[in-house]
């Protein structure tokens, strides 16, 4: 009845409002040599998950639903003890009326040994980096297209939690939920990446882990930036060159295919190629050679090649200097990074992160942003994306002279009027601030806002300007 294999170790929280569904797994899991334990339900699962350590959390988000699938994602990943398998398991199900024994069909067992192997899997990645190296897997269905949500997946072929390390791809957003998942899939394949998304984003990271979790992970990872070598010498640069073949070629040199043989390579703005280096690079991908400029040997190339661009190659294809041959050829699979405007509910989690790591790394004691502080963070539209964000978390601990991040500790880029003084007055309130203080930090926030214009300054406040040199004065701000 259940799918044979070999004995396993592990322990298993399975959660299912079907008391027929718990039997299931209890007894495949059981067969198996797993510890396994049930619930009909979220809540009665989490005190479970803070007396025992389990390996696994299995359960069916259908039948969760989303707010309790969100609260046990959001339990798992703060005591970042558990791993979660969330699928579906409608399959193992009998139908109504008919009793467990009497139910077995091709689906079932096929839906039930998906589910198991998925499970094997997790037990076998706990307590690993989530991007790193590759454990062996267990054979598994073939992974359903990036685009399939939740709903639309059957079986075990659902929704993972990954727990990231990279700086770029932390976050507990759908969005992020969704790339992570690609990222581990599209990993176990060869297939040539093409990564898009806005400046910022983490492009290049997304390439590192990629190849972190590939079989390619024990080789070299060569990033080009395709921008930043000269048309004249990206032949060269990429396949290399016999001695005596210009001036300056003393010796025979490998270009970077070779370094990153058996690797791979990332070709970051690889719309930033010429027309005349894109057919020759075209040429290399295809016939899986190169030949060395002045060479007349053809030697073979083992990489993966995972590029990158911030433009749309659709649309510089249709002008003319992008070839569309080599578009398709890089854009086997297609993965594309959210900005960070898109995931702000990713923002509390990233700033928590890189507040630790500049601490950690400065030796300094652990900060934290105050709620008005937080909020004008999360209005702000972050053009520059996460590489923007490291940066303003900098810059708050560099200013900063209390024992708390505040409004005033921002760059003034972040901050337009409304968050601003939104963000004071809740600092204000929270703090039981004085009408003083109040009126003190609403005025020289303005003065900074205002370029320190003192003309600007006492229009904005309603005010004269000698009431304001009088104001500036007395809390020791600059006057003309």
């Amino acid at each position: 009845m259940f799918p044979q294999a070999q004995p396993a170790s592990g322990s298993v929280l399975v959660i299912d409002d079907r008391s027929q569904v718990r039997e299931v797994f209890e007894h495949a899991f059981r067969q198996r040599g797993y510890k396994v334990s049930s619930c009909a339900g979220v809540l009665e699962a989490l005190p479970h998950m803070k007396r025992e350590n389990f390996d696994v959390i299995l359960a069916d988000h259908r039948r969760c639903g989303q707010a309790g699938m969100e609260l046990l994602e959001r339990t798992t990943y703060h005591a970042g003890r558990h791993e979660i398998v969330s699928a579906s398991f409608d399959e193992i199900a009998p139908p109504d009326g008919v009793g467990q024994t009497g139910w077995v069909s091709d689906e079932y067992e096929r839906a039930l040994g998906e589910i198991l192997g998925l499970v094997e899997q997790a037990c076998m990645w706990k307590g690993r980096p989530r991007l790193g190296a590759v454990p062996p897997r267990p054979p598994a269905a073939p992974a359903p297209p990036a685009t399939t949500t939740p709903d639309q997946t059957r079986g075990a072929r659902a929704l993972a939690v990954l727990k990231p390390t990279s700086d770029f791809l932390i976050g507990e957003s759908l969005v992020m939920r969704q790339l992570m998942t690609v990222v581990e899939r599209v990993a176990q394949t060869d297939s040539y990446v093409m990564v898009t998304g806005e400046t910022g984003v983490g492009k290049e990271l997304v390439a590192r882990a990629i190849h972190e979790r590939s079989r390619r992970s024990g080789a070299p990872f060569v990033d080009i930036n395709c921008s930043a070598i000269p048309d004249t010498l990206v032949e060269a640069e990429m396949f290399g060159h016999q001695r005596g073949t210009f001036t300056g070629a003393h010796e025979t040199r490998r270009g970077l295919f070779e370094e990153a043989s058996g690797g791979t390579i990332f070709l970051d703005e690889v719309d930033a190629l010429s027309l005349s280096a894109q057919a020759k690079l075209l040429r290399v991908l295809q016939e899986r050679t190169l030949r060395r400029v002045g060479g007349r040997e053809n030697i073979p190339v083992d990489v993966r090649v995972i590029s990158a661009t911030n433009h749309d190659l659709h649309a510089a294809n249709a002008n003319g200097t992008f070839r569309h041959d080599l578009l398709f050829r890089l854009r086997v699979v297609p993965l594309h990074v959210p900005p960070l405007r898109d995931r702000i509910e990713d923002l509390p989690h990233l700033i928590d992160h890189f507040l630790e790591k500049l601490a950690r790394s400065r030796g300094l004691k652990p900060r934290r942003f105050t709620l008005g502080a937080m909020r004008a963070l999360k209005a702000y539209g972050w053009p520059g994306n996460v590489r923007e964000l490291e940066n303003v978390v900098e810059y708050a601990l560099a200013i900063s002279a209390s024992g708390e991040l505040t409004v005033d500790d921002l760059p003034p880029e972040v901050l337009s009027k409304g968050p601003r003084m939104r963000g004071l007055i809740e600092e204000c309130l929270a703090g039981s601030a004085t009408l003083e203080e109040m009126e003190r930090r609403y005025i020289l926030s303005t003065f900074e806002r205002l370029n320190r214009h003192h003309g600007k300054t006492a229009a904005a406040l309603g005010i004269d300007r000698r009431t304001l040199y009088r104001k500036l004065r007395q809390y020791g701000g600059p006057l003309p």
